[in-house]
Parts: C-alpha cells; sequence; structure tokens
C-alpha cells in the first residue's frame, strides 16, 4: 500500500522524470545534429531522420526502461495511449483553434500507413500474444522504409531546408553525455512513479501508461501544434502528429521489443481499437476538404473525454 506521503512524492517526481525527458530530448538531438554536420551529413536527411527520432526520444525512454523492468503495461499503454492522445486531444485542440489543412501525401498515403501499422501492431498482440524480436525486427524494417520514404518526400520539397548550428566539440560531446544522462534518469523516476501512482489509485499500469504518461510523453507534441496553431503554421501540425504515431510504433516499440519481448494483453485491444477509430474519423474528416475543422476538433475532444471516463469508469 502506498500512503499519502508518497503518493504526493510521486506526482512531484513524475513531473521532475518527463521535464527530463523533454529536455534530455531536446539536448541530445543537438548534439547528434552538430556530429552529423561535423560529417557533412546533408541537413535533409538530420531533419528527416536525427530530428524527428530525438522527439520520439521520451516515448522511447519510458517504454524502453518500462520494458526492462518488466511493467509492459506502461511500455506498450505509454505508445498506443500517445498515439490516441495525438489525435483525439492534440489534433482536437489545434482544429478547435483554427482549421488545419493536411497535404494530399500525407492524406493518401502517411494517414492509411498509421492505420496499417497500428492494425498490424493489434493483430500480432491477438494472434501470438506478445510483440516479440521477430515482430520488433519487422517494425524497424518499416521504420527504415518510412525514414527512406521521407527522405525521399523532403528532397522533392521546394520548401527551404532548415539549418543547423554546428557546436564545438566538447560543447558537442557534452550535450550527447548530458542527453543521455537526462533522458536515463528522467525514464526511470517516470516508471517508478507511474508505478507507485497506479498502486496508490488501484488501477493497472495500463490505464497509468495510457493516460498519465501518455499524455505526459505527448506534451512536446502538444506546445508544437498549439503554437504552430496559433501562428498559423498548421502544416507544421499535422506533420507533428502523424509522423510521431509512425515513429512510436515502429521506432519506439520495435526498440523496446527488440531488447525484451513485451507481453501483449488483451486489454490493449480496445486500447487499438480506438487508436484505430482516431485514424478512421482523422481520414473521414479530412476526405472532402481535406481540411479538418472546428467541429471535428470537438468530436475529437469528446471522443478523447469519453475514452479517458471509459478507462477510469
Amino acid at each position: 500500500m502506498v500512503n499519502l506521503h508518497t503518493m504526493i512524492s510521486s506526482l512531484i517526481l513524475l513531473v521532475i522524470g518527463l521535464v527530463l525527458l523533454g529536455r534530455g530530448a531536446d539536448v541530445f538531438v543537438d548534439g547528434a545534429v552538430s556530429v552529423a554536420r561535423r560529417f557533412n551529413i546533408p541537413s535533409i536527411i538530420i531533419g528527416t531522420t536525427l530530428v524527428a527520432i530525438g522527439t520520439s526520444a521520451p516515448e522511447a525512454g519510458i517504454s524502453i526502461v518500462a520494458a526492462l523492468r518488466g511493467s509492459d503495461g506502461v511500455s506498450i499503454g505509454n505508445i498506443i495511449g500517445s498515439n490516441i492522445t495525438n489525435i483525439f486531444l492534440i489534433l482536437g485542440l489545434t482544429a478547435v483553434i483554427g482549421s488545419v489543412p493536411i497535404h494530399q501525401n500525407t492524406k493518401r498515403y502517411e494517414l492509411p500507413f498509421v492505420g496499417l501499422i497500428t492494425l498490424l501492431l493489434c493483430l500480432i498482440g491477438l494472434w501470438f500474444g506478445t510483440v516479440s524480436r521477430m515482430a520488433a525486427l519487422v517494425f524497424l524494417a518499416l521504420f527504415v522504409s518510412f525514414i527512406l520514404y521521407t527522405i525521399c518526400m523532403a528532397r522533392k520539397s521546394t520548401e527551404p531546408v532548415q539549418e543547423f548550428k554546428k557546436a564545438s566539440i566538447t560543447k558537442t560531446i557534452v550535450m550527447i553525455i548530458a542527453g543521455i544522462a537526462a533522458l536515463i534518469i528522467g525514464s526511470d523516476l517516470t516508471v517508478n512513479s507511474a508505478i507507485e501512482i497506479a498502486n496508490y489509485l488501484h488501477v493497472s499500469e495500463r490505464v497509468i501508461g495510457l493516460t498519465v504518461v501518455a499524455l505526459g510523453t505527448s506534451l512536446p507534441e502538444l506546445v508544437v501544434c498549439v503554437i504552430a496553431a496559433i501562428k498559423h503554421e498548421y502544416d507544421m501540425a499535422i506533420g507533428n502528429i502523424v509522423g510521431s504515431n509512425i515513429f512510436n510504433i515502429l521506432f519506439v516499440l520495435g526498440s523496446a521489443a527488440l531488447i525484451k519481448p513485451l507481453p501483449f494483453n488483451t486489454a490493449f485491444l480496445t486500447d487499438g481499437a480506438i487508436a484505430m477509430l482516431a485514424i478512421t474519423m482523422l481520414m473521414i474528416f479530412t476526405a472532402k476538404n481535406s481540411r479538418i475543422r472546428r467541429f471535428g476538433g470537438i468530436m475529437f475532444l469528446l471522443s478523447y473525454v469519453a475514452y479517458v471516463l471509459y478507462l477510469v469508469a
């Protein structure tokens, strides 16, 4: 039994862990980008790989640490929960702020791809009851294919290429070490705190992973999307969400399951179905005008509230 004092301490440590995850990811990406620039790796590849992977670093840290500790509910729940949160809550809030357009490539290829890999995850869980190392290799192979696809799309783009600053060797080494350390410590604090909170509230690790941890690791996407909506840079918002969902399943889940196979609780099938519903609703709301309007945003937010109530009921 966890007492109230321990519960409050766990909440504080959870916040500290999530802050460390966010800052650690930022610092690590900056260091990795600096190394890439020193080896003259093109900016287009840096932007579509290192930076994109960095945004999924908090989810990866949580899922890997949770898997190693045997907290599979937190590990898989964090991934599926983040994907549901990204669409229903974050994209919903963004669409309420302003109508969100969606590119044809995203609509025709990337959204169906998110649906396909989500369905694949559910089928693997249904048929085998675990995400094995073989399944992890399949996800990682698909991840490499997606990276190659994004590089090809970026090369065809007429938008200006983002430039990255090159730091000194000493600063680069310090940034990478500090980023990795923050990710490790933040992941450890977050997982331990989430387990303590679950024990205190008498709920499963799956529910905590799907709600508290998923929301916490999705905060960077939330900030990016809200700021993008306020600045009317909606392409950044939709691209951030779709890319994050793909990376969560292929890179994060693939990496975690490769290190340690993850048992797939049958309850996750319902959550996977909700994730599929979110993708389907997104495709429906953008089918006619390639734009998510305020009504769609409100429906997403109501769906998220209903889902959370279902989990805690």
